[in-house]
C-alpha cells in the first residue's frame, strides 16, 4: 500500500518505523512545523537548527510534502498526486476536514493513544494518571469529521504504574509510541492480506477530556497523598504544578510524601494547613493525613525566582492555609 503519514514527535516517529517495518511504501510526509512555523522562518530554522521529526525523515529519505496545514490546496493538491491507500495521523491538533479525510483509497486512520471511546481529546496520556486508570492503549481508528469517533480497526491495551514511583505523563507516552510502532506493522500487514472489519465505537462509553487548563495544574490538599502524586506524575515532565497561598502561586519543586507524627491531624485541621516551614522547603498537611513536603517552591512569575526569598520570609508562615 502507498501511505501518507501526518504525525508529530514520538508518535510520528514510530508511525513511520512501524510503516517501514510492514514492507509498506511512504510516498509522503508532514511534520507539524510546517503547521506552527511561517515558511520563511522554517526556512532558515531548517538549515541552522532543524528539528528532531526533519532530522528523522531526512535521515530517512522520506519524500516531506510541504503545506501550511492539512486542509490547505496544497495539502489537498499534493496527497491527489501521491494517490496514497491510507493516511496515517499520530499527534496532530488541526481538525482534518472532510474533503481530506475522503482523498485516500482506503482511508484516513488515526493512532490515538487511549482505549477509544473512552478518553477522547488531546491529553489522554496526563488524564488516566490524574485519574488513577490502571490501564489504558493505543486505538487505530477510521477518521471522520468528529474528534475521536470513529470506527475501531484495531485496540492495544497497555499497564499504566500507578503509586508514588509510577509512571509519569512522559513514561506513558514513551510506552504508547512504542506500542504504535509494533502495532501499525501489525495492522497494516494485516490489511494486505486480509479484509479488516471496522467496528463501530459505543457512544454511550464515550468519554471527552478538554486541553489542561490553569484549574488542573493547581495542587488541592482536600485530595489525598495518592491524588497529589498523580496530578505531579501525570504534569511530569511538560508541566510544573502550582500551590495557591493567599493571592498569589508557589510552583511546586519535588514533593514527597510522609506519615503525620505531629499533634495536626486531619480530622480536626483543615488539608492544606502549613505545618512548618523552613528557608527552602514546606511541609503541608493532606486529606488523608499525610505530609506533603515540598522542596524549594518558587514564586510564580518571570521575576519569581528573585523575589522568593523575601516571599517566604515574610508572607509565608506555619498556620496559612494554601488553598
Amino acid at each position: 500500500m502507498r501511505v501518507v503519514i501526518v504525525g508529530y514527535d514520538q508518535m510520528f516517529s514510530n508511525l513511520i518505523l512501524g510503516t517501514l517495518e510492514s514492507q509498506n511504501k511512504i510516498v509522503g510526509v508532514f511534520r507539524y512545523e510546517r503547521v506552527t512555523i511561517h515558511p520563511l522562518l522554517l526556512f532558515f530554522k531548517d538549515i541552522f537548527a532543524p528539528g528532531k521529526d526533519l532530522s528523522f525523515i531526512n535521515g530517512l529519505k522520506l519524500p516531506e510534502i510541504k503545506a501550511r496545514s492539512v486542509n490547505s490546496k496544497e495539502f489537498y493538491h499534493e496527497i491527489l498526486r501521491l494517490s496514497p491507500d491510507i493516511i496515517l495521523v499520530g499527534s496532530w491538533s488541526e481538525k482534518f476536514k472532510k474533503p481530506i479525510i475522503d482523498l485516500p483509497k482506503i482511508g484516513t486512520i488515526n493512532c490515538h493513544p487511549s482505549l477509544l471511546p473512552k478518553y477522547r481529546g488531546p491529553n489522554p496520556y496526563m488524564r488516566v494518571i490524574m485519574n488513577g486508570e490502571k490501564e489504558t492503549g493505543i486505538t487505530f481508528h477510521l477518521m471522520d469529521e468528529k474528534l475521536d469517533n470513529g470506527p475501531v480497526l484495531m485496540q492495544k491495551k497497555i499497564s499504566i504504574v500507578q503509586g508514588m514511583n509510577g509512571d509519569t505523563g512522559g513514561s506513558l507516552k514513551n510506552k504508547c509510541c512504542i506500542a504504535a510502532r509494533s502495532a501499525v506493522a501489525e495492522l497494516l500487514t494485516t490489511m494486505n492480506n486480509e479484509l479488516v472489519i471496522p467496528t463501530n465505537q459505543n457512544q454511550k462509553e464515550a468519554t471527552y477530556f478538554p486541553q489542561i487548563s490553569e484549574k488542573d495544574i493547581l495542587i488541592d490538599f482536600n485530595k489525598t497523598s495518592f491524588q497529589i502524586n498523580a496530578l505531579l506524575r501525570a504534569l511530569s515532565p511538560w508541566q510544573p504544578a502550582y500551590i495557591p497561598h493567599k493571592n498569589t502561586f508557589l510552583k511546586a519543586g519535588k514533593i514527597k510524601f510522609f506519615e503525620n507524627k505531629t499533634k495536626f491531624h486531619a480530622d480536626k485541621y483543615k488539608p492544606g494547613l502549613i505545618l512548618k516551614k523552613s528557608k527552602n522547603n514546606l511541609w503541608i498537611l493532606t486529606a488523608d493525613d499525610k505530609i506533603a513536603k515540598v522542596y524549594k517552591p518558587k514564586v510564580f512569575g518571570r521575576i519569581g525566582h528573585i523575589i522568593t526569598p523575601f516571599y517566604m520570609r515574610y508572607f509565608v508562615n506555619a498556620g496559612d492555609i494554601c488553598c
